[in-house]
This record gives structure tokens, C-alpha cells and sequence, in this order.
């Protein structure tokens, strides 16, 4: 019997990068359909004129292929990640976008074209995958506002959020306060790379700090919950390590351990504590820092508190999301994830006693996430 032939289909981001996602689209495409003609699978293109575009006719195409392949930074992961979340369909990423913080964290190449797609076609060719956990952030009592859509956020064509129902799910993390007002900063920017524009959203972000107030309510990875006000500049519920092009916000998330990060400022900082955050925020050794409040928890409810400012609009991979109030859990071991062999194994070396010793490095129980006192 002769196998049945396997489809990728491929998503590109084509107004991307002032218009050069065409070509980088059309360039991938090329190399994965002569790479299929030697390998034996055909490659579809199934790019839309927009994000929802593209997500739709990921979705509503699904009998049509067995791998999707997007292109582009965590915004177009965000995308692929939406369409075959939970089907069992690998997704490959070719990393070109201005932050590619969810390829960082999973050991992928990052803007090398030509490196990314001979990785998804030794993956493809090898049938090496690895499954990865999501997060998934949903509106609290609230019904859907978006007729016949995905329950995705609508932007007004000055590209404004306007708030709705929320379902989604994220691959990085979702930003409640500082963090979101650093990436929409850093998205209206025009300086040149990703990282340099997250490096000066940071410093301007940094002056203009808000006590938002948020009511949290956490089951935490050993069952127990933490229901408390966070009157703080910034909360972040991380699947993933990384943000703003390599900054290593969540040091100890694993995506493989069905839990999420909740990462939090404890306190109002001085300059000189905010310095030494700065000083960490590329080592691994961000959450050392006496500044930050760190639980690992399965699912958490966010809603606004009677005392502090109001929450910004939520970010996720990058993208707008909505307001609070949500609700946030883990999807474990959700989304397939086409990677190479060498990749593969990286992965699976990268264990919880790794993470762990970490966290001890760092002062901090891994049951409670409270520093230890000496």
C-alpha cells in the first residue's frame, strides 16, 4: 500500500517588516515545495490579507493539511498556535519577526530562514515533535460580543482595542500591567529591531509607573489557594521565558509541567532596585531579585481590585487581548510543536530538577516561591 501523501500549509505575514514578509513568505515556500517534492509532501499556502484572515482559513481548512507552518514573530505563533491548538496537528515556526521570544524559549533558530526550514523538514522527514503546554486566558461572566467570529478582540481601523468576549490561547505570556504598556509602546515604535525598541519602551515605561489594582485568585501547583489584592506595577502569568527579544522575565517556566508563572512587582521600586532588575533581566536571574513575587500556579482568576489604577489592556504573544476581568489556566501538553532531533533532545534534558535547583539558587522555596530567610 502506497502512504498517503502529507500536506503542509504555510502562513505568512506579508505587511510585516514595511512590506518584506512577502518576500520572506514566498521564499520559505519555495524552499519547503522543493524540499517536498524530494521528501514527498506537498506545501499549500494558506495566507489571508489579515491575521483574523488567515487564522479563519487555518481553521476552516484543517482537512486540507497535516502540518502548518507560520512565519513570522510571536504574533504569527499567537496565529498557528490558535488554529491547532489541542488537534494534534505540529505547528513549525520560522522565527523572523522583531521579538521571536517563544522560538528563543524553545531552543529554535531565530531570523535564519534557511536554518528554521531545514529544521522542520528533518521534522518532518524524522517525525520528531515535542508537546508543549499552553496558556488560555477566557472572560470572566461575560457573553460573547463578536457575532460569527473567533471570540478574538476587534481592533478599529485605527487599531484601537475595543473590548469583547475573550478565548484564546497564548504561547508566551499575558501581560496585566508594566509589561503590556512596554509592548504597546514598543509596537507603536519606529526604531530599528525588536529588542532596541522593548529597551527604550522599558526606559520610558520605567518613569511612568501605576499601582494597578488587581484581586487574584490562584490554585497554586500544590492545590492550595491564594485569593489576595496585588495593588502593583505589573502582572504577568508566563507559559514561556522570555519577552521584549530576550528579556528572561519567567527564569523558571518549563513547558512541560502543565503549570503557569504568576509573576508580580511586590513593591513600589527605588531607582536603585530597579537598576539591579534591569542588570538581571538577561541572565536568568531576574526573579533573585527581592522586588518580584513569584507563584507557580494551575488556573487563576484576575479581577479588578477596589484600591489602585486601573489594569491596561492585556497583551498576549505580543498582541492586544482585552481587560480584566479573566480567567487564566493552563493547557497542558496542548500544542505539538515540530522540531528537529538535536531540538528534540535539548528538551528533554531540560527537566524540573534543572528548574528547581534554580529556584533554590535563587533563594526561593519551590512550593511557596517565598524567598527562604537565611
Amino acid at each position: 500500500m502506497t502512504d498517503v501523501k502529507k500536506t503542509v500549509a504555510v502562513i505568512g505575514n506579508p505587511a510585516s517588516n514595511k512590506g518584506r514578509g512577502a518576500a520572506i513568505g514566498e521564499r520559505v515556500f519555495k524552499s519547503l515545495s522543493e524540499s517536498g517534492m524530494r521528501h514527498g509532501f506537498d506545501v499549500i499556502d494558506l495566507t489571508g490579507d489579515s491575521f483574523e484572515n488567515s487564522l479563519s482559513a487555518a481553521r476552516a481548512h484543517s482537512d486540507l493539511y497535516d502540518y502548518l507552518v507560520v512565519i513570522g514573530g510571536d504574533g504569527m505563533i499567537a496565529l498557528g498556535a490558535n488554529a491547532v491548538c489541542g488537534t494534534g496537528k505540529p505547528l513549525g515556526i520560522v522565527a523572523v519577526g522583531s521579538g521571536n521570544d517563544f522560538a528563543r524559549g524553545l531552543h529554535l533558530p531565530v531570523n535564519r530562514i534557511r536554518t528554521a526550514v531545514e529544521g522542520i523538514v528533518g521534522a518532518i522527514v524524522c517525525g520528531t515533535h515535542i508537546d508543549v503546554d499552553m496558556g488560555h486566558v477566557r472572560s470572566l461572566n461575560m457573553e460573547p460580543v463578536v457575532q460569527g467570529g473567533s471570540g478574538e478582540l476587534v481592533l478599529t481601523e485605527a487599531g484601537n482595542p475595543v473590548e469583547g468576549f475573550v478565548d484564546r490561547y497564548y504561547a508566551g505570556m499575558l501581560n496585566c500591567g508594566l509589561d503590556a504598556s512596554i509592548n504597546d509602546r514598543a509596537n507603536k515604535s519606529h526604531l530599528p529591531g525588536g529588542s532596541v525598541r522593548y529597551a527604550a519602551a522599558v526606559l520610558v515605561e520605567l518613569t511612568h509607573m501605576k499601582r494597578y489594582g488587581y484581586h487574584i485568585k490562584a490554585v497554586l501547583a500544590d492545590g492550595s489557594v491564594d485569593e489576595r489584592d496585588i495593588i502593583s506595577p505589573l502582572v504577568t502569568v508566563a507559559n514561556a521565558r522570555y519577552i521584549g527579544g530576550g528579556i528572561e522575565v519567567s527564569p523558571y517556566s518549563l513547558l512541560s509541567d502543565g503549570m503557569l508563572d504568576l509573576i508580580w512587582i511586590d513593591h513600589m521600586p527605588s531607582v536603585a532596585e530597579c537598576a539591579a532588575a534591569v542588570s538581571d533581566a538577561y541572565n536568568g536571574k531576574l526573579l533573585s531579585n527581592r522586588v518580584f513575587g513569584w507563584e507557580r500556579v494551575r488556573e487563576i482568576e484576575i479581577t479588578r481590585a477596589d484600591d489602585g489604577d486601573e489594569p491596561p489592556v492585556l497583551m498576549a504573544d505580543g498582541e492586544y487581548v482585552g481587560r480584566v476581568p479573566v480567567s487564566v489556566s493552563a493547557a497542558g501538553m496542548s500544542l505539538r510543536m515540530l522540531v528537529p532531533p538535536a531540538v528534540a533532545g535539548w528538551h528533554k534534558r531540560r527537566t524540573q530538577e534543572h528548574v528547581t535547583a534554580a529556584i533554590m539558587r535563587d533563594g526561593r522555596d519551590p512550593i511557596t516561591g517565598r524567598f527562604v530567610e537565611a
